[in-house]
């Protein structure tokens, strides 16, 4: 194995992109498609006969009508149990590990999935499993950003970070064509197959589990370095005792030996001044924040129902799908742009590129589309209103391909990077917990708003995202290409935002490993021991 100087020091080359590593971020990324599919097959359902007929009220002149309440009641509940699962995986994935964590969560999401598709006619029931379903969702949605942060090389961590993404929106994009393809069914088949499906995936995740290995960053954390240096090794496709893989043990313990300092962490530690804590996990929350806020989740949640007030001809299905394969094609350029263009200018560039689409949508639909609460069916549309449905539905489509380059992936990208091993666990937690719950919001209230102003709503999502354009350049640094122990130097340097993209990390004196077959592990701890 050839070698390098750093600063004078005769170093070891980085490690390779190794193929094992990317496999195991694409199947634990799996966890992603199960919140996209849970997602997109609610929507379908909500507009399905069968479905209303079990779940909705009579309409008085014999037929079934699921009011804005009871959707409301049954697509919010998930992002309920979400919430509460986000937050409570900070202890099972400090307790028992990544790998044992995600083993927990999955079982409890295949759970929820069951009790969905054993309802018969009770509303009480299916919200209840889409609570727990949730439940693991949430747990999930924290845990995969946290574990594929620290197993990822980083030289591809945002693109193996972005895979969680790509999961999430395969997952909505499947759904709609689930839904698309049994909508037609005349029975409760019609609903029970797309949400029955669910139990396949929870099955495929439960079964892969056994094969991964436990993230290295928390083995040694937790003080068992062999185990940790077997993965870093199989990572990394070199002996356990490679000097590859003896550096990236040193400069993890390094970070580690400096983070448990201060004793055990707390909840409140994610908030200390200490290596701008404080600022990390607000940004992280503010990130997730404004994510919940860009709009395109009110298209993916209601986009049947609010499709058909635009009049057009399409079905809201086959519109669905479009949208859905639109994000699918959004989120591949993603892959590359985070590591070329890095997170704040995706960030802003989608801000700006979203912003201009929701404000569009809004006001076109608002100009041009009949009042809200007009029943479509009994009224001829005119050509403008046919025109401007159109144009709504356009803006729409470029919306969600905007947010799957720019915002869909990349806050998660930031939140699977940015906190110290110390804490990393709560820190995800937070920001996971603030995405479910600003979801749980939007689930709930959008369609009665919807139902008041229309097209206007969007009005709202635009603001948001003029708001999340200034936050990013005044308040989100660069950390593409760091590794994670860099990103904590980053924010104690004191740089500022706009100028972090030119920051460059400070040598750290690390014991640099020559490329010596004969030197075993033990023997070079020994030399540095002699050398201290």
């Amino acid at each position: 194995m050839s070698s390098y100087a750093v600063n004078g020091v005769q170093s070891v080359p980085p490690p390779p992109i190794n193929r094992k590593a990317v496999l195991l971020a694409v199947f634990i990324a799996f966890g992603g498609f199960l919140f996209g599919y849970d997602i997109g097959v609610i929507s379908g359902c909500l507009i399905m006969p069968d479905f209303i007929q079990r779940f909705g009220e009579p309409d008085g002149s014999g037929g079934f009508v699921l009011s804005s309440a009871r959707q409301s009641i049954i697509t919010s509940l998930l992002s309920a149990g979400t919430f509460v699962g986000a937050l409570a995986q900070a202890f099972t994935s400090d307790h028992f590990g990544r790998k044992g964590s995600i083993l927990i969560w999955s079982g409890i999401f295949t759970i929820g999935v069951a009790i969905q598709t054993g309802t018969g006619d009770s509303i009480v029931q299916i919200s209840a499993g889409r609570f727990v379903a949730g439940l693991g969702v949430g747990a999930l949605s924290a845990i995969v950003p946290l574990y594929n942060g620290e197993t990822a090389p980083k030289r591809i961590r945002g693109a193996m970070l972005v895979l969680y993404q790509l999961q999430v929106i395969m997952g909505i994009f499947i759904s709609y064509i689930i839904d698309l393809g049994t909508h037609t069914i005349k029975n409760s088949a019609s609903w029970r197959i797309p949400v029955g499906l669910q139990l396949l995936w929870g099955l495929i995740l439960l079964s892969g589990i056994f094969f991964l290995p436990e993230s290295p960053r928390h083995l040694l954390y937790k003080g068992r370095e062999d185990e940790a240096r077997n993965v870093l090794g199989g990572l990394n496709s070199v002996p356990h005792d490679d000097p590859i893989v003896l550096d990236l043990i040193e400069e993890l313990q390094v970070g580690i030996l400096a983070e448990n300092e201060g004793g055990k962490a707390t909840w409140l530690e994610c908030f200390s001044t200490r290596n701008q804590l404080w600022k990390r996990t607000i940004n992280g929350m503010m990130l997730m924040f404004v994510q919940q806020l860009n709009g395109q989740n009110f298209y993916y949640y209601y986009g049947d129902t609010f499709f058909e007030s635009a009049g057009t001809t399409l079905s809201p299905y086959v519109i669905q799908t479009i949208l859905g394969a639109v994000s699918v094609v959004g989120t591949f350029p993603a892959l590359y742009l985070i590591e070329t263009w890095g997170r704040r200018k995706s960030l802003l560039t989608g801000a700006l590129m979203e912003g201009i689409c929701a404000l569009i949508a809004g006001v076109v639909g608002h100009v041009f589309l009949p009042p809200p609460g007009t029943d479509i069916s009994s009224i001829t549309l005119t050509s403008k209103n046919k025109q401007g449905g159109d144009v709504m539905i356009a803006f729409a489509v470029m919306h969600v391909f905007s947010y799957s380059i720019f915002w869909g992936p990349t806050p998660w990208v930031y939140l699977g990077e940015s906190f110290p091993l110390r804490v990393r666990a709560k820190s995800i937690a937070l920001g996971s917990a603030m995405n479910w719950i600003w979801n749980f919001l939007l689930s709930f209230f959008s369609p009665r708003i919807a139902a008041d102003i229309g097209p206007l709503i969007l009005l709202i999502f635009a603001g948001m995202l003029a708001f999340g354009y200034v936050y990013v350049y005044l308040f989100i640094p660069e950390v593409k290409g760091l590794s994670l122990e860099e990103v904590d130097e980053l924010y104690r340097s004191g740089v500022r935002p706009w100028k972090s993209s030119k920051w460059r990390p400070t040598d750290k004196n690390l014991q640099h490993h020559k490329a010596d077959a004969s030197t075993t592990g033990d023997e070079i701890r020994e030399e540095k021991g002699k050398e201290a």
